[in-house]
C-alpha cells in the first residue's frame, strides 16, 4: 500500500468468501469461508485540510485492494451493487482510478439492456455513469489497487446482486459466462478500454486524488442531472452504447 497511499492509513475491511458467498459462480470452491478475498480502506485523506474539504462537499475518498485469486474457477471480484437516486432524480455517479494491477469494471444498468466491461489499467480512470450497477473484477496474477471518489449521501444497494447471484455474467478463468439466474434475452457484453473524458478533466495518469480542493467534483459526484448537460463526446457514445471516438 505505500507505493499508492503516502497519508494515514486505517485498519482495512475484509470481503471474505463467506460474505461473498451470495454472488459467487461456485459456492463450493472448497476455499475456507474465512479467507478474506479483498480489502477495503475507507474515507482517507492525506492532511486535515483535505479530510475537511472532503467532508464539506460530502465526498469519500477509498483505496480498495484485490489481491490475485481464483475462486472456484471465477477470477476474484468484489461484491457489486447499484446506486440510489439523488434528490435530482439520476442516481448517484462513481469515479475510479486504477492505481496498479488490472481491473475490469462490468456494469449492467437497471433494465439490464447495456451490459458492459471496462478494462482498465495503472493510471486509467473510469467514471460509473448513473444508473448502473458494477463489480469488479481482477482478471490478472497481479494484485489490483484502486481509488474511487464518491458522494457520502447514499448506501450503496447490494440487494439485487444477492438475489440474483452475482451479476449478470461471470469472469471465469475461460472466458465470461451467464449468470442463469438472469432471464434469457440478456445482451451480449460489450468490452471496451477505458475512455478519457477531458469535458471533466478525467486524465489517465492524473491522480484523481489531485481534485480534492477543487470545484467540480461535488458538482456532479452529488448532483449527478449535470452530466445530462456535460458536452463529452466519449461519455456520450459510451451511453449511446456506440465505439469510442478514435
Amino acid at each position: 500500500m505505500h507505493n499508492f497511499w503516502d497519508g494515514p492509513l486505517p485498519k482495512a475491511g475484509e470481503r471474505t468468501v463467506k460474505d461473498m458467498e451470495s454472488v459467487l459462480y461456485d459456492t463450493k470452491s472448497g476455499m475456507d469461508p474465512n479467507t478474506p478475498l479483498y480489502f477495503m480502506y475507507r474515507a482517507l485523506s492525506k492532511n486535515e485540510r483535505d479530510a475537511k474539504w472532503l467532508e464539506d462537499n460530502s465526498l469519500r475518498y477509498d483505496i480498495t485492494v484485490i489481491p490475485a485469486n481464483i475462486v472456484g474457477a471465477e477470477f476474484v471480484k468484489t461484491k457489486g451493487h447499484y446506486h440510489p437516486n439523488a434528490p435530482c432524480g439520476r442516481a448517484y455517479p462513481e469515479l475510479y482510478q486504477v492505481l496498479g494491477g488490472e481491473a475490469h469494471f462490468l456494469l449492467q444498468n437497471r433494465n439490464l439492456s447495456d451490459i458492459c466491461v471496462i478494462r482498465a489499467t495503472a493510471g486509467d480512470v473510469v467514471l460509473i455513469p448513473s444508473g448502473y450497477g458494477h463489480v469488479t473484477i481482477n482478471p490478472s496474477r497481479d494484485r489490483l489497487v484502486m481509488a474511487n471518489i464518491v458522494s457520502c449521501e447514499f448506501e450503496s444497494e447490494y440487494e439485487f446482486y444477492g438475489e440474483m447471484h452475482g451479476a449478470a455474467y461471470y469472469e471465469l478463468e475461460s472466458g465470461f459466462i451467464r449468470n442463469p439466474h438472469y432471464p434469457e434475452g440478456l445482451p451480449e457484453i460489450r468490452v471496451i478500454d477505458s475512455f478519457e473524458i477531458p469535458e471533466l478533466g478525467l486524465k489517465h495518469g492524473v491522480p484523481i486524488y489531485s481534485f480534492i480542493g477543487g470545484d467540480i467534483l461535488p458538482k456532479y459526484l452529488n448532483v449527478p442531472k449535470i452530466l445530462d448537460t456535460v458536452k463529452a463526446p466519449q461519455y456520450q457514445r459510451f451511453l449511446k452504447n456506440q465505439p469510442k471516438i478514435v
